[in-house]
């Protein structure tokens, strides 16, 4: 490391900041990220402690994906390098709402009156953080839901403190301010391929294909043509010509990407979830157990579970999984239709479209 480059370090580690309870809403869960090296070479992990705390005097619930206590299963930080935003590189999954259950239950995260909970994340696995630079380190706390019951998990219910960012500089392998590298290109071409899949799943992950692909352009023929009605407000919120114009832009690449982009459906995986993607590597769709026992159409549904994945890749539409399953979604289009126009359960219920909600003609 250089001189300017060890007193950036140093200067980088005085700046470290932990989140102070005193910022937590009352009652709510304080998040703080301690780095376990504040300046590190090219070869080092790149390694933070993260401790969840609750403030309250009632036992707090979390999903448990939403932690890191079961590994990062979901972008869980925002890192940036001097001041850039850095590329989140794991993976991103539809999953079911987290299962109502005794405290442990492997859905949900529990912390009693005053308990906190640490867990180590190694993030250079998990974020491009090759380039030399001072990086900043943000839990995403506001995408933690918080709930009183395991059962209870609702959009803006309990609040999660925001931590206040962790800084650490990296002598990476790559200089100082270069770009970082763009995503490979998406491939070109159409058509339909298949890894780790039986003959029978193959032929069932055609059908899924060809529903989602039905369900993508009902839903841009209906953000091209018609008035914006029930159909739209109960997964999107309020009609605003910006909102509606991102939601239109958003399933014109949907419908884009199922007709005309090559898709390879990947069978390995024994998750209990429906599908996971990697966000910067389309169009391959990893598809998990539930996603075999749900029904082609309808909620929850196989075509639904592939417009949801496709959506969260970032030459698509790059959503996010701020709230998951029906209730919670449809509550969200009414809190904050912001966050829904980004949500990946919002576009899949849209265009799933059950239950069917009529077009308002004029």
């Amino acid at each position: 490391m250089n001189g300017n480059a060890r007193w950036a370090g140093g200067m980088l580690a005085a700046l470290l900041l932990v989140t102070d309870s005193r910022a937590a809403a009352p009652g709510g869960i304080v998040v703080a990220v301690t780095p376990v090296r504040q300046s590190l070479a090219r070869s080092d992990d790149v390694v933070v402690t993260v401790t969840l705390r609750n403030t309250s005097h009632t036992t707090l619930y979390m999903p448990t994906w939403q932690t890191p206590f079961a590994g990062v299963q979901a972008p869980l930080f925002d890192v940036t390098r001097d001041g850039l935003p850095v590329t989140y590189l794991g993976i991103q999954a539809k999953r079911a709402p987290p299962t109502a259950g005794a405290p442990g239950h492997a859905d949900v995260v529990a912390l009693g009156p005053g308990a906190s909970r640490s867990a180590r994340v190694e993030l250079s696995a998990l974020y491009r953080m090759d380039i030399t630079g001072a990086y900043s380190v943000r839990y995403r706390a506001e995408h933690l839901q918080v709930a009183s019951r395991p059962d209870g998990f609702r959009p803006h219910g309990l609040a999660a403190a925001a931590p206040q960012a962790a800084a650490v500089w990296i002598d990476g392998r790559l200089p100082r301010g270069m770009p970082e590298p763009s995503p490979a290109a998406p491939p070109s071409g159409s058509g339909l391929a298949f890894a780790h899949c039986s003959n029978a799943q193959q032929d069932g992950i055609a059908g899924a294909v060809q529903a989602g692909l039905a369900m993508a352009q009902d839903a841009d023929a209906y953000l091209q043509g018609q008035p914006l009605a029930a159909r739209y407000t109960g997964w999107f919120g309020p009609v605003d010509n910006a909102r509606a114009t991102t939601v239109a832009r958003h399933f014109a690449a949907i419908r884009d990407a199922f007709a005309a982009r090559p898709i390879t459906v990947d069978c390995a995986c024994s998750q209990p979830w429906y599908a996971y993607v990697y966000p910067n590597a389309p169009y391959t769709i990893h598809v998990c157990k539930a996603f075999w026992t749900a029904p082609l159409t309808g909620t929850d549904s196989k075509g639904g579970t592939l417009v949801h994945e496709m959506s969260h890749f970032t030459v698509v539409a790059g959503t996010g999984d701020w709230v998951v399953g029906q209730a919670a979604t449809g509550a969200l289009a009414g809190s904050d239709p912001d966050r829904a126009i980004d949500n990946a359960d919002s576009h899949e219920y849209f265009s799933e479209n059950n239950p069917y909600r009529t077009v308002r003609r004029n």
